[in-house]
Order: structure tokens, then C-alpha cells, then sequence
């Protein structure tokens, strides 16, 4: 059900990028629009691991520098049957932790200092399986195209902004049809952002939830997974990270302190929800 809803989600997604560039200029601004997605989502296929781990300021560790750590990363591909991914720190009290990477033979798995401090080792396990649902699930690669079309979407909505500004500078006071088109122009590119920014959400929150039900099949350990949930958005919130807005639905809980109309725009699903989903299941480890 959460891979339909997340199928459906894009492809509005992707006609409200469409509709957009038609309105901006008929029937060539599909075609630009296309061109722009095309070029955006193939930066993001290459490129996207790179940007999220500078962006959240990750460096890589080793085996000889975090062995207990590389262990668990380990067990955790292993019991999800992916290949072992690069593991990375980042240097914050902050505990947290994010995958990324356009496949499962290029990710990478990074985790706060700050995670280490609050959890025991079957909470950890339990977030490193999460991490790896979301590099198994392909979520590294579907948050980054979705992410690439509702920039497209907020590029073209300017350009749509400032199509309209002009187009009303140039015509005249008693040409109706030309007001009217101007006007419903400006009213799209207004609101299409906020609808994309909506819809974005909502395949995160998605993939979140589908996340924290395989990772829960895959270490056999939902309550523990669900300690973890609560004990990281309390730590998140008491210590928030210093993030770019950009990056943080990367994370497995909010990273940042609360948030502009919160469960509207939230990339992260209610922790209370995810908790009382997470401990309503019975689940055995998936090897």
C-alpha cells in the first residue's frame, strides 16, 4: 500500500511540474519542463549521496576507527541481504542518523556522535535497520528525485511569477482574457509550490513508515526500534542539529527544533504514531 500511495504521490508530482510549464508557455514549456527535470534528476542520480553528506557535514570512519559500529552496520546489511555500505560520522551531540545513495551497491550510512550516547546496542541495530529499509526500498533514490521535481516545480513557479509581473506591465488596461490569463498564472505559481512542498512531505512521511516496518521485520525488533524513536526525538529536540532545512528529511527523526505548521509540512511522520504502529507488530528477523 505505501509503494502505490508513494507511485501515485510522484506522478502528481510530476503533472503538476508538467501543468506548470504549460501554463508558463504552452506546449514548448512541457518540453522545458521535461528538459529541466531530466537534467535535475540526473544530477541528483549522481551526484545526490555527495551533496547530502557535505551538506550534513559527514567525514568517513573506518573499521579500525569504530569497530562496534562497523559491526552493527554489517549485521544489519547482512540480515537485509544489501551489500555493506560506507559508514560516516558526523560530529554532533545531536543524536540522529540518515542513508543515502542512488543504489544499494553506492550507499552509505551516517550516524551522529550524539546516537551513540543515548542508545544501547539493540536500538542502535534497530536505526541501522531502518537505515538499510531505506537503501533496500530505494528511498535514497526516490527522496532525491522527488526532491529534484519540486525544485523544478519551485524554479518554474518563479519563472512563472515573474512571466506574469511582466505580461501585466505589457497589456493593455481592457484586454480581459489577457488580465484573466495573467492572473490565473500568478495564482498557479503561487500555490503550486506549497502543493509541492505538500505532496513532498507526504512521500516522506511514506517512506518513513515503510522504513520503520522493514527495518523492524528485518532486526526482528520493533520495540526496540520504537525505544529508539522516543528517545531520538527527545535528544533531537533538546539538542537540535545545525542543518540546512534542505537536508533534514534525510534524517530518521526531525533534526531540527519544531517546525512552521508542523504536521503539514513535517517530512517526519508523528513519533507517537510511528511508536504505536511499531509496537503493535509481531515480527521474527528476516534470516
Amino acid at each position: 500500500m505505501n509503494t502505490v500511495k508513494t507511485f501515485f504521490l510522484m506522478m502528481v508530482l510530476s503533472a503538476m511540474l508538467l501543468l506548470l510549464g504549460g501554463a508558463v508557455a504552452g506546449q514548448a514549456g512541457i518540453y522545458v519542463a521535461l528538459v529541466i527535470a531530466l537534467v535535475m534528476n540526473f544530477g541528483a542520480y549522481w551526484f545526490s549521496d555527495r551533496i547530502a553528506l557535505s551538506m550534513t557535514k559527514s567525514h568517513p570512519i573506518t573499521e579500525e576507527d569504530d569497530p562496534e559500529l562497523y559491526g552493527i552496520v554489517r549485521e544489519q546489511a547482512q540480515r537485509a541481504r544489501l551489500p555493506m555500505p560506507k559508514v560516516y560520522e558526523i560530529d554532533t551531540e545531536s543524536p540522529n542518523a540518515f542513508a543515502t545513495g542512488r543504489s544499494p551497491k553506492h550507499a552509505a550510512v551516517a550516524v551522529t556522535t550524539g546516537i551513540r550516547r543515548i542508545l544501547n546496542r539493540d536500538e542502535l541495530g534497530a536505526v541501522l535497520a531502518h537505515e538499510m529499509a531505506h537503501v533496500g526500498n530505494r528511498d535514497t533514490l526516490i527522496m532525491a528525485v522527488v526532491a529534484t521535481i519540486a525544485g523544478a516545480i519551485s524554479m518554474l513557479a518563479f519563472l512563472a511569477q515573474i512571466s506574469a509581473l511582466f505580461g501585466g506591465f505589457g497589456g493593455s488596461s481592457d484586454d480581459d482574457d489577457r488580465g484573466g490569463n495573467i492572473i490565473g498564472l500568478l495564482i498557479l505559481a503561487i500555490i503550486m509550490p506549497i502543493a509541492a512542498a505538500l505532496v513532498r512531505a507526504a512521500v516522506s512521511r511514506t517512506r518513513e513508515f515503510q522504513a520503520d516496518a522493514t527495518g523492524a521485520h528485518t532486526c526482528g525488533n520493533p520495540l526496540a526500534l520504537a525505544s529508539a524513536l522516543q528517545k531520538l526525538e527527545s535528544g533531537s529536540q533538546a539538542r537540535p542539529m545545525k542543518v540546512a532545512e534542505g537536508a533534514s528529511h534525510l534524517f530518521i527523526v526531525n533534526p531540527l527544533r519544531g517546525a512552521a505548521l508542523a504536521n503539514l509540512f513535517s517530512t517526519h511522520p508523528p513519533t507517537a504514531e510511528r511508536v504505536r504502529r511499531l509496537t503493535s507488530m509481531d515480527v521474527r528477523p528476516d534470516f
